[in-house]
């Protein structure tokens, strides 16, 4: 799907999950283009969120309406293209768009209302097509004529016939970025913003308002009304690498939820399926563990057969109905949702003997839930299994990820636990290595051959696996070719690869090539002291200064990763430079290098080697500035060159 199509479907995602979000480019790199001349806009939002006003009435079952009336003003000509097109998002199957209207209002008041031509339906690009999932539509609106110091207005109501969970109700809100927006982002200045909410007396709201304004709830006629009120100017940027700014920013969570047991204990009820027992769940059970006694290797089959064979379809739970398709269908469509995976994955497991539970979870940059328990982006949107006799947590809908391991998106969150109701946190570390070997042979003419092999164990071997097991022979060569020009270098490259056929364990890829213009015949050349292709220790220590100073929590990853390079020089040069060893030792780091240069075979050997332990996937702005010095000095080391001087031909007598 594409770019647009995801942040459409993300921006008015549910009733339920509805986030305001405002993109704007990189604050850095973006300018103003009304015409010649004018000046950089770095210091002005793309556009801002004038007035934003929501109504909820709730009934006792859950069913509810609601109104809402927006005013974004565009204040670059970036803005104008980010609010000129907005998304209402609706469940045909239990949601009606009651009423709509739109205009654009020019800079000097005049309006200009949005015709019949630019609203129209568009199916939830990400149902893939799958018919159990083509309950999710876009009401798309196309406003004309929209120029910089435009506004546009959007008024329109919802109504929702039947609850997702029935007598229930949560909505969450962040009032930040886009979270699609590819880039760091300044977020947009909200001048007002207000939500209400107005239910039966005898079904409380419980909310988590952080940077909202709760007024003093109003009752009367049997019913209570709940109102928060939201203002904030210009947001920082969200500095590279850091992780979401809902958690240390501004959020709202309501809900008719009183706590996270009795929403485990809703889901719970709700997910029971009599068809989970069917014979031909039980009979494919068995003849995925025929002659297998060990329940771990059990438990591997099956999570492969799941995340091989049913198709994921990535919409977040609590976009649709927050109740699991009954196993057989999954079972004969082979497609499903999160939680579809994990109903099916948790039958055939019980079929195998092991007991296994769904887990909900946040899936994304989220390392903290809101104190009340409800669906949202940033909030409860994602389904996995815990193998409780295995101590293992389960995410089959990753596809890519061997069994044992956790995507990064899924690790070090809070994970309520369905059938006992309480909170628990997904592992923090997983096993992550990565062994480089690279060999250059630099010929008379300067170029080079060169051979590298590169071997992924842990959590990231089999995303790699699956790179490769998904692209062609063709695709693969291009995959190859794409990591040359990503380190920096110019040259062809060949690649091979371990069995892709295997599901777990290591996984090697070697390339081997020619290299332009390693050395340069006449005058004096830096030649990079390299001992891996992208994706190595430099790789993740730039990666982890991106950000030359932090104040934002951000994501870290560690590993542990050795490399070693040979290079051998032509006879023409003369080694002038090479680096000195290296060692760095830190509370979270400990790196060495080694440098050994042999004149008589002009050979340099070079080794890497770096651990790096955070023990947990959110540092803080503090840990951060504990390790930049020793991550600025292993920076230094790995951008070291070797010196290399053509010697002179001899002249002709």
């Amino acid at each position: 799907m594409t770019r647009g199509f995801r942040r459409a479907a993300l921006r008015f995602a549910s009733c339920l999950t509805l986030i305001l979000v405002f993109a704007s480019a990189d604050a850095g790199a973006q300018t103003s283009n009304e015409g010649p001349g004018a000046a950089a806009q770095t210091d002005i939002p793309h556009y801002t969120l004038e007035r934003d006003e929501h109504l909820f009435v709730v009934q006792q079952d859950g069913s509810a309406v609601e109104d809402d009336d927006t005013v974004l003003r565009a204040n670059t000509s970036a803005g104008v293209d980010q609010i000129a097109q907005r998304y209402v998002w609706f469940n045909k199957d239990i949601e009606t768009i009651t009423q709509l209207s739109a205009e654009t209002i020019d800079p000097d008041g005049t309006r200009h209302a949005v015709g019949p031509g630019g609203i129209r339906d568009v199916q939830e690009p990400r149902s893939a097509g799958a018919p159990t999932f083509e309950d999710g539509v876009l009401r798309t609106v196309i406003f004309p004529g929209v120029q910089v110091g435009s506004r546009v207005h959007l008024h329109f109501a919802k109504r929702r016939a039947k609850a997702l969970e029935a007598g229930t109700f949560s909505y969450f809100v962040e009032p930040t970025s886009e979270p699609d927006s590819g880039a760091p982002d300044s977020g947009v200045p909200v001048e007002f913003q207000r939500l209400i909410f107005d239910l039966p007396a005898n079904l409380p709201l419980h909310a988590d308002a952080r940077g909202y304004t709760a007024l003093a709830p109003v009752s009367g006629n049997g019913r209570t009304r709940y109102t928060f009120e939201y203002r904030h100017g210009v947001y920082p940027p969200l500095e590279a690498g850091a992780v979401a700014y809902v958690n240390w920013g501004d959020r709202l969570m309501v809900s008719t939820v009183p706590d996270f047991a009795t929403f485990a204990a809703r889901y719970r009820e709700a997910a029971a399926d009599p068809t989970a027992t069917d014979p031909a769940v039980a009979a494919l059970a068995q003849s995925l563990t025929a002659g297998v006694s060990d329940p771990r290797e059990k438990a591997r089959r099956l999570y492969d057969w799941v995340r091989f064979n049913i198709r994921y379809v990535a919409l977040f739970l609590g976009e649709t109905a927050a109740v699991p398709h009954r196993v057989t269908d999954i079972l004969r469509n082979r497609y499903g949702d999160c939680k579809d995976h994990v109903a099916l994955f948790t039958a055939l497991l019980a079929a195998a003997g092991i007991r296994a539970e769904a887990v909900l979870l946040n899936l994304g940059p989220v390392y903290t839930l809101p104190d009340v328990p409800g669906y949202g982006a940033h909030a409860i949107n994602h389904a996995i299994t815990w193998l409780l006799d295995l101590d293992v947590y389960a995410d089959t809908s990753s596809g890519g990820y061997a069994f044992g391991y956790l995507p990064p998106g899924a690790m070090d969150r809070p994970a309520l636990l369905v059938d006992e109701g309480v909170l628990a946190r997904t592992p923090a570390t997983e096993r992550r290595e990565r062994t480089a070997r690279l060999s250059l042979d630099v010929g008379p003419a300067g170029d080079a051959a060169y051979s590298y092999y590169v071997e992924d164990e842990g959590a990231g071997a089999e995303p790699e696996r699956n790179t490769f097991r998904r692209a062609t022979r063709a695709g693969a060569q291009q995959i190859a070719a794409q990591r040359l020009r990503m380190s920096g270098l110019a040259g062809t490259a060949r690649v091979s690869t371990s069995p892709t056929a295997a599901t777990g364990g290591p996984f090697s890829v070697t390339m081997a090539g020619t290299l332009d213009h390693v050395v340069w015949r006449d005058g004096t050349t830096a030649i990079p002291a390299t001992s891996s292709f992208t994706g190595g220790i430099a790789t993740q220590v730039g990666n982890w200064l991106a950000q030359p100073h932090r104040t934002q929590p951000w994501a870290c990853i560690g590993g542990e990763y050795s490399e070693s390079a040979q290079i051998v020089l032509p006879a023409f040069a003369r080694v002038t430079d090479v680096p000195q060893d290296a060692q760095v030792n830190d509370a979270f780091l400990d790196y060495t290098s080694h440098y050994v240069f042999d004149a008589a075979s002009r050979t340099l050997q070079i080794e890497r080697r770096l651990s790096a332990r955070f023990g947990h996937q959110m540092c803080s702005a503090d840990e951060f500035t504990q390790m930049r010095d020793a991550l600025l000095r292993i920076e230094r080391d790995t951008h070291a060159q070797i010196v290399v001087r053509a010697a002179r031909e001899p002249r002709e007598r």
